[in-house]
């Protein structure tokens, strides 16, 4: 009984999505100076002047650069947050990989690292293939900020860096984030 129970229970906290709780996960553990993480991308020197928007934070990039929320995109862009602890994250990133391939440069896809540790992020992304950029927030302010939770999420920003859409939960599959962003950005992949 007591197994079907902590089934019961696993399932239900898959189902929701994953939570981190306020402590550190990375243990405390600094950056290193290198990763196997992509630099994040050029941004144009132009605020967002939307309302709907993300939070006005700037998150480095492991792998050089950093993300400017504040500044536009200048194309449309699919922003996950994501965690190497966080299981529907994991089953996720394959499919942005492959979408952010197929994307080419119409539509680009940036990762944010949420409360996790650089070293555990950085194995997981390399095991996982990822060759998009991700910016490293391993104390979630952005999470914070978003009122967020649970992971993943993933927001959808035009080019003028103007919150479109909200995916709350993992995408299931990489036709259901082609409909996505064909519906919420105008790009047809």
């Amino acid at each position: 009984m007591r197994r079907g129970l902590l089934a019961v229970l696993v399932a239900g906290l898959l189902a929701a999505g994953c939570t981190a709780d306020d402590g550190d996960p990375g243990g405390g553990r600094s950056a290193p100076e290198t990763s196997g993480l992509v630099a994040c991308p050029e941004q144009p020197d132009v605020d967002v002047a939307a309302a709907d928007r993300l939070p006005a934070l700037t998150l480095d990039c492991p792998g050089g650069g950093a993300l400017d929320l504040s500044r536009a995109p200048g194309v449309p862009t699919v922003v996950n947050l994501w965690g190497s602890w966080c299981p529907p994250c994991r089953e996720e990133m394959p499919l942005l990989q492959q979408f952010s391939r197929t994307a080419g440069d119409r539509v680009q896809v940036v990762g944010v690292i949420s409360k996790d540790g650089l070293p555990q992020a950085t194995a997981f992304a390399e095991d996982a293939g990822v060759t998009f950029p991700s910016a490293f927030d391993g104390e979630g302010r952005l999470m914070a900020q978003l009122g967020v939770n649970v992971l993943p999420y993933t927001y959808f920003l035009d080019a003028d860096g103007a919150l479109v859409h909200v995916q709350a939960g993992p995408v299931g599959s990489v036709d259901e984030l082609r409909t996505l962003v064909a519906e919420h950005l105008g790009v047809q992949l």
